[in-house]
C-alpha cells in the first residue's frame, strides 16, 4: 500500500448514520470532521482518511454482515488509529470493536487526541511525568483501550492542529515501525 491511511475512531450514538443530524451533533464526530476540513483546505495536511477506502454504510445495516466487516477492512487499510477520547466518549459497540480489532489483531499504533485538552502540558501530571488524572479518567470511558494500549505504541496529544500534523508525520506511530509498545507524549 503506497498511501498511508489513518483510521479515525470516535464515539457517536448508535445506530450511526452519517447523514443524520444526530451524528453531526456528536462532538467526537465533529472532531473527526475537523480533520477532514483541515485536509480539504490544505492538501499537505497529512491526514488520509481510511473511511474513504470503502463505501458508506447505513444505520440499518446488519452488524455482523456489513458494519463489522467494513470496519475491519478500513482498519486493515490503515497504518494507525487516531482515537478521539473526550468527556463525551462512550463505550459503544462500534468503538470497542474498532479498538479491539485495531490494537489486538492488527497491532496498529494509536494517536490519542484529547479534544478537551489544549496543550501538551495538560496531558501530564504537573509534578511528575505521569499522566494527569484527567487523562487517566478518560481512559476509563473506553476500557478496551485502557486495557489494550500497552500492546502498541500510543502517542497522547491535545487537540491542536500543528501537534496533530506533527503526530501524523511521525513514522514511529505507524504499523511495523519498530517503536516499542508504550505510552508517549510530546514535551512541547
Amino acid at each position: 500500500m503506497s498511501k498511508i491511511y489513518n483510521y479515525s475512531a470516535f464515539y457517536v450514538s448508535e445506530p450511526f448514520s452519517e447523514s443524520s443530524l444526530g451524528a453531526h451533533a456528536s462532538k467526537d464526530f465533529c472532531y473527526y470532521n475537523l480533520l477532514k476540513a483541515w485536509k480539504g483546505s490544505d492538501n499537505s495536511f497529512p491526514f488520509n482518511n481510511a473511511h474513504d477506502t470503502t463505501y458508506n454504510v447505513r444505520d440499518n445495516s446488519d452488524w455482523e454482515l456489513t458494519l463489522k466487516p467494513r470496519l475491519h477492512t478500513r482498519l486493515r487499510n490503515s497504518r494507525n488509529i487516531i482515537l478521539f477520547l473526550s468527556q463525551n466518549t462512550s463505550n459503544s459497540k462500534a468503538l470497542r470493536e474498532e479498538i479491539e480489532y485495531g490494537i489486538n489483531t492488527l497491532n496498529l499504533p494509536v494517536i490519542v487526541v484529547y479534544p478537551d485538552l489544549k496543550t501538551t502540558k495538560d496531558i501530564r501530571n504537573s509534578t511528575n511525568s505521569n499522566f494527569s488524572t484527567t487523562v487517566i479518567n478518560l481512559w476509563n470511558n473506553l476500557p478496551v483501550f485502557r486495557d489494550s494500549k500497552s500492546k502498541v505504541p500510543v502517542l497522547h496529544i491535545p487537540m491542536d492542529k500543528e501537534i496533530i500534523k506533527r503526530a501524523l508525520n511521525n513514522v514511529d506511530f505507524r504499523v511495523n515501525s519498530g517503536k516499542t509498545p508504550d505510552d508517549y507524549y510530546y514535551n512541547s
